[in-house]
């Protein structure tokens, strides 16, 4: 007969209905793919209060390594991964740690699935596996890197643009005077080699993942990187580019819609986890479809 002690823990780890009602959905996808799943999402579109508070932990981060690790280990890595993706982004340096231990584990045999929306570090994931899966409601995000919430391509340009503006003009040096005194002395510099780093390693990750073997997979990846990275083209960090434009810029797109029967699964899951994201406390769930979860909690704040 199991005791008190037993009934608390198979309590605490059935969880809340939101927790079982997810868990389901997660391991019926898993069921109908044959293929590991892992959710990795993102509660910033649910509590948008919590980010003005200053709770941080929204964006891809170091600390979400733990949550792979946790819910990668025991997997059958043969059977690859479906990696559902709803970030507004994070880290660079996270991101590509996370990305080489995901490689590790599975090679290149990775899925991204997009049921929403994933940007900017999320797009970048999204570009290291060999497909991405996308529904007419998916977008994916430029990639290029920002510095305290400016996009490093923009503070380039505009110290670019007030060179050849004063070397024309020396008359316009007072107008922009002020404006270059407010950059730290290495900024361009760290602009530039931001700029650098993130576009080698989506660039490589292009050619050793989804791009690699096809005609013109060089030239391919770097018209990819270069529309997803530039910011005169993209004109904004936050800018949301469909399934569609995922395919004019040479991404490997499937649609979430073939088979009807998966686009359901899809959903179900994005429904479960947001529904969690907006009526928990949770504000960030890393888990897989055999219910091993890394699930973070906002604390209450006491006056």
């Amino acid at each position: 007969m199991p005791n008190w002690k037993d009934v608390l823990g198979k309590v605490q780890a059935t969880g809340s209905a939101y927790d079982v009602v997810r868990r389901e959905a997660i391991k019926e996808l898993a069921n109908q793919t044959g293929r590991n799943v892992i959710v990795y999402y993102s509660g910033w579109l649910q509590k948008p209060e919590l980010a003005r508070r200053g709770i941080v932990g929204f964006d891809l981060n170091d600390g979400d390594k733990n949550g792979f690790m946790a819910t990668i280990n025991g997997m059958d890595r043969s059977k690859g991964l479906d990696l559902l993706l709803h970030t507004p982004g994070g880290e660079v340096a996270a991101t590509e740690s996370l990305v080489d231990y995901l490689r590790q584990m599975f090679g290149t045999d990775i899925r991204a699935i997009i049921p929403q929306i994933a940007m900017s570090a999320g797009t970048m994931i999204a570009c290291a596996c060999k497909t991405i899966l996308m529904g007419k409601h998916s977008n994916l995000g430029p990639i290029d890197p920002q510095f305290n919430g400016l996009p490093a391509h923009g503070i380039v340009e505009e110290f670019e643009q007030a060179k050849r503006e004063i070397a024309a003009d020396p008359r316009t040096i007072p107008v922009w005077q002020p404006i270059i005194a407010r950059y730290h002395p290495t900024l361009i510099g760290e602009c530039e080699k931001a700029i650098d780093w993130s576009s080698q390693m989506v660039r490589e990750w292009l050619l050793s993942g989804m791009l690699d073997g096809k005609d013109g997979a060089k030239a391919k990846a770097k018209r990819i990187v270069d529309d997803l990275g530039s910011h005169a083209l993209t004109k904004s960090h936050s800018r949301h580019i469909s399934r569609e434009q995922a395919r004019i810029l040479g991404l490997v797109v499937e649609d979430i819609e073939t088979p009807q029967e998966l686009q359901d699964a899809v959903l179900t899951v994005h429904h479960a986890c947001v529904l969690t994201l907006q009526s928990t406390s949770a504000f960030k769930i890393i888990e897989n479809h055999a219910g091993t979860a890394h699930i973070l909690l906002a604390q209450p704040v006491t006056q």
